[in-house]
């Protein structure tokens, strides 16, 4: 869905699955300061809200999801995934309560497929799915805000900011009030720096939670009974995941950053050695330059020296080998 606050003065269009927002609106740097200091929004409209309702709506959630939720609390903030039956990242969903339905919201273009799945489950439970995209708008303020939240507007509070499930029709004029504006990207690169995985960025057909340090934040190991389940528990009680997300410094000589999927290898191999990775997600940050998330195999030195492509690469640990 295209947002009305492309309009907005400097607006640039972004691309590829973020397309519908603005990836920026004429100073990257400017508006990534802004955020970092806790001013400002970031127009999230293009994401997909998913609602479920009904009496059982927690219940029966807690029976497909990797977090519990049978018992959340109203008003308090969480993530989950849905896996496949191998154990493969599928969904990932950032709910919350209001004490009669669950909001979520996910990635662009992804609720199709998340409801599909969700009516196929249904059964007998008493539960009502919706895809709330075509009228409510998701907006994120930063941590340290003082944004007010309009009345009624329901949000997930998290260490990262509120995450607003606003009226579609009401974002134009929200916007005039919290203001200024921040692009996409600005929000793309505080996720990298905050080490934040993303679906569809930091995943791909194979990939499982613990190479991304989802366990935790969106998988209880203290529950059982979702598809999935079994590889979860397998690796961690048994195993080790094949690969594990790091954060990476990027030299900052270099004029162009290094593409998602950039093969990366270990810098005493040289550009002829073997993979032993790819780039996820490649950023500007106003302080620390390029920066960038990746996934690399789970036996690569801690303190190995990496090149993504032909730029020299400093590794800092996510997710433990």
């Amino acid at each position: 869905m295209k947002s009305p606050l492309l309009t907005l003065p400097g607006a640039v269009p972004a691309e590829g699955v973020d397309e519908g927002v603005a990836a920026h609106y004429g100073d990257l740097f400017r508006e990534q300061r802004a955020l970092a200091d806790g001013t400002g929004f970031v127009d999230l409209s293009h994401r997909g809200v998913v609602t479920v309702s009904g009496p059982e709506r927690l219940g029966w959630l807690h029976l497909l999801l990797t977090q519990h939720v049978s018992d959340l609390p109203p008003h308090r903030a969480t993530e989950a995934l849905i896996l496949s039956a191998n154990g493969h990242i599928e969904h990932a969903l950032y709910l919350v309560d209001d004490g009669e339905t669950v909001w979520a919201h996910v990635e662009p273009g992804t609720q199709e497929a998340l409801i599909a799945y969700l009516e196929s489950m249904k059964f007998f439970y008493r539960v009502e799915v919706a895809d709330r995209t075509a009228d409510i708008a998701v907006v994120h303020l930063p941590a340290g805000s003082i944004t007010e939240v309009p009345d009624g507007v329901v949000a997930r509070e998290t260490p990262y900011g509120r995450d607003l499930f606003l009226p579609r029709g009401d974002l134009e004029a929200y916007a005039e009030k919290a203001g200024p504006a921040a692009g996409i990207l600005a929000h793309e690169a505080l996720r990298v720096e905050q080490h934040r995985p993303r679906l569809g960025f930091e995943t791909d057909h194979r990939t499982i939670p613990h190479e991304l340090g989802w366990i935790g934040g969106a998988v209880h190991l203290q529950k059982g009974c979702y598809r999935g389940q079994e590889t979860v528990a397998r690796v961690q009680n048994l195993g080790k995941p094949p690969r594990r997300l790091v954060f990476l410094h990027l030299d900052g000589s270099e004029v162009h950053l290094p593409t998602p999927g950039t093969e990366i290898r270990l810098a005493d191999d040289g550009p002829d050695g073997r993979k032993v990775g790819f780039v996820t997600t490649s950023v500007r940050h106003f302080e620390l330059g390029p920066i960038a998330l990746a996934l690399v195999k789970r036996n690569v030195p801690v303190d190995a020296r990496l090149i993504a492509g032909d730029t020299a690469a400093a590794q800092e640990t996510v997710v433990e080998p």
